[in-house]
């Protein structure tokens, strides 16, 4: 009964956290909807904007050799990158960044939580503040949210360093813009999805959030502030990543 519970039956709309809370939602719902802010989904929408095709991959060090199985480049992290190889999870970086055809992008959450949801064999989203409102008209379109084809939004979170999960500002603002653009579902939305929307509700200035939240603040601290100006920006992309395949393209 419990797994049944958690699950959140009866509506059209459901939200959850993390690796764990994406197995479970991805066990009944119809579509995922995988949110990474700060920056796997940021960075997938602005590669696939660009024509790339983006390959999930959990972070480790298999990402490069994986890479090589697939034809495509490995994206490295933010500090090593060269002029030669320019890829990285910066989101900044991939908008200037020399064209590839197929990109492999690991990262510890938003990449390896889509890897894993790719198994299911359902349509997975990547949703970010730039593109959560074309994502919901896609989930619409193509009929998502009722109660016979629920869709999970999951919030990826980040990591404390023991390795657990740290529910995060700017991915629970992302997810919410995911579920207020669908917040009409005939379905309508899980408890779980309408608390998530009433953050965002109560935030007046979301990129301002953002910027001054751990997460925000951790990168610009780092150097790299560029990465969450290019977050921030809301609603300015249709781009909808959809992962079929092993695969992010255009939806």
């Amino acid at each position: 009964m419990a797994s049944v519970v958690h699950a959140q039956p009866g509506s059209g709309a459901r939200f959850d956290w993390g690796l764990t809370g994406a197995a479970e939602l991805g066990r009944v719902c119809a579509a995922l909807v995988v949110v990474d802010v700060l920056s796997f989904t940021t960075a997938v929408e602005v590669a696939v904007a660009r024509g790339m095709r983006v390959h999930p991959f959990p972070w480790c060090e298999q990402a490069a050799d994986y890479a090589v199985r697939v034809g495509a480049v490995a994206a490295v992290g933010r500090r090593q990158t060269s002029a030669e190889h320019p890829w990285s999870l910066s989101p900044a970086a991939l908008g200037s960044a020399p064209l590839v055809a197929d990109l492999v992008l690991p990262s510890p959450n938003g990449s390896a939580i889509s890897a894993a949801a790719s198994a299911t064999g359902r349509p997975v989203v990547a949703a970010c503040l730039r593109n959560a409102r074309a994502v919901g008209h896609w989930l619409l379109r193509h009929g998502y949210g009722g109660t016979d084809a629920p869709v999970g939004v999951v919030a990826a979170g980040e990591r404390w360093p023991d390795g657990t999960l740290r529910p995060s500002v700017e991915d629970q603002l992302g997810a919410a813009s995911v579920l207020d653009a669908i917040s009409g579902v005939p379905g309508g939305l899980s408890v779980e999805a309408a608390v998530a929307l009433a953050a965002l509700a109560s935030t007046p200035d979301i990129p301002a959030a953002v910027r001054g939240c751990v997460s925000g603040r951790e990168l610009i601290e780092a150097g790299f502030a560029g990465d969450v100006e290019v977050a921030v920006q809301r609603d300015v992309s249709t781009v909808v990543p959809v992962l079929r395949q092993g695969v992010f393209s255009a939806g």
